[in-house]
């Protein structure tokens, strides 16, 4: 009793955090030398923390499902928002921008179909049942994906991280929307409610980006980054009260920060201080970093710990993942044949599940309990992340190339794949004073 009172406690909660946090970056540093993808690490940690708890009378953890439906919320945006910071829109880059962006989405919308009707005439009656669970399964882990492609081809290596940041993010907007359409029961009701949502959330999101970035390169106080992100966090809730999709307000305001230029076009300028924005960048660049480790960290720890091992050891549960997963990889080889020809491997095998699935997973059960059945063993999504783990890690290791990090700046966060940024300065003749030409050359060495 008095060690379940020690763990309940706030000391025994702030000694198992700090565990796990140390725990997983040295996980990291095991990563790199085994090449064990780091998030199989957590899941077994999580499992074994789980029959310890229970070794000692604990049966689930107090509040799990408002602690999931907060952390995984604010776990969204981050992720969304890391994303969109490492997307720089240039037209040397587009090629690689719409061909890795046309793969994900049609990657995306096919295998969530497939498995879609693979789930509904195995174990769920209910199409749309199915399809809400399919969702999940079908989306990259690009938190997974960047930190193991650092030793592909540079062409290769900016595709992986485009295609994994984009099926993160079209993942996750095609999930609520689906799950925000489910009482239409007319096809046309539904493009059109997905359309004018689109259309009102994206207005919205213009003017609200705008707003928010005008006014906070203006803030000069020390906590201006957190009180951006509460910013964020309240726009957030406020579309989601009103069923818009708040995920595009995000992604705009992360693209923004990043290709200030793209969007604030010349007319208006003259009110923009590109150099704070660019500052603004780095910083939010950092804080995303951080905040996805430890995000990470605790959703792969806490996943292990709600699966059993009973579920994990089953034959049935592992044909059905098998099954999920040569769909997953079927499709993959299709829409990477059609659209991207050479190059094929091995990033047809760089396509492991993870974080978002996870998240969006537990979402179901948190945010949708309507749509939460147990006919579906979550035994399956573990084994759906470590079949497409391993086969990732085996691919690479054959390939000579092992889990080998995209690197990023730690003063600037930016990808190394990413050559350095448009220069954030207003050219002279839009700028209201001159500007000498050393201070042009130091600026552009800045």
């Amino acid at each position: 009793m008095n060690t379940i009172l020690i763990i309940s406690s706030a000391y025994g909660l702030m000694i198992g955090a700090s565990l796990v946090i140390i725990l997983s970056y040295f996980f990291q540093l095991i990563s790199k030398k085994t090449n064990i993808p780091s998030v199989l690490l957590l899941i077994v940690l999580g499992i074994a923390i789980n029959y310890g708890l229970k070794s000692m009378g604990v049966e689930e953890i107090p509040f799990e499902g408002l602690v999931l439906e907060v952390l995984g919320t604010v776990g969204l945006i981050f992720i969304v928002l890391e994303a969109a910071l490492d997307l720089e829109l240039t037209k040397e880059k587009w090629p690689i921008i719409w061909k890795s962006m046309v793969v994900a989405l049609a990657a995306l919308i096919g295998s969530s179909f497939l498995i879609a009707a693979f789930i509904n005439f195995t174990m769920i009656d209910d199409f749309f049942t199915s399809l809400v669970y399919a969702v999940p399964l079908s989306i990259m882990s690009s938190a997974i994906i960047i930190p193991s492609v650092g030793g592909l081809e540079e062409d290769q290596k900016e595709f992986m991280v485009y295609e994994s940041t984009f099926s993160d993010i079209l993942g996750i907007m095609f999930f609520y929307l689906l799950l925000g359409n489910a009482g239409s029961d007319q096809m046309g009701a539904v493009v059109g409610n997905v359309f004018s949502n689109i259309g009102l959330t994206v207005f919205f999101a213009v003017m609200v980006v705008y707003a928010l970035t005008w006014v906070i390169q203006k803030i000069t106080g020390d906590a201006k980054i957190f009180l951006t992100i509460a910013i964020l966090l309240l726009i957030y809730a406020v579309e989601k009260i009103y069923h818009l999709s708040p995920l595009i307000s995000i992604l705009a305001f992360g693209l923004m920060i990043n290709n200030p230029k793209l969007f604030w076009f010349k007319g208006i300028r003259r009110f923009v201080d590109f150099d704070r924005i660019h500052q603004m960048h780095n910083e939010f660049h950092l804080l995303t970093l951080e905040s996805a480790f430890v995000i990470r960290t605790f959703f792969f720890v806490i996943f292990g710990i709600t699966v059993s091992i009973a579920s994990i050891l089953s034959w049935t549960v592992l044909f059905y993942s098998l099954i999920i997963t040569v769909c997953l990889y079927l499709v993959r080889l299709l829409f990477l044949w059609i659209f991207q020809r050479k190059n094929i491997f091995p990033l047809l095998y760089i396509a492991p599940r993870g974080l978002i699935t996870i998240l969006l997973f537990f979402q179901i059960y948190s945010a949708y309990p309507e749509y939460a059945t147990e006919s579906f063993d979550r035994g399956i999504l573990l084994q759906v992340i470590f079949i497409s783990s391993l086969i990732m890690t085996i691919s690479l290791i054959q390939n000579g190339l092992g889990i080998s990090e995209v690197e990023r700046s730690r003063t600037t966060g930016d990808l190394t794949i990413i050559e350095s940024n448009e220069q954030y300065e207003i050219d002279e003749e839009e700028s209201e004073g001159e500007t000498s030409e050393g201070d042009e050359t130091k600026d552009s060495n800045n």
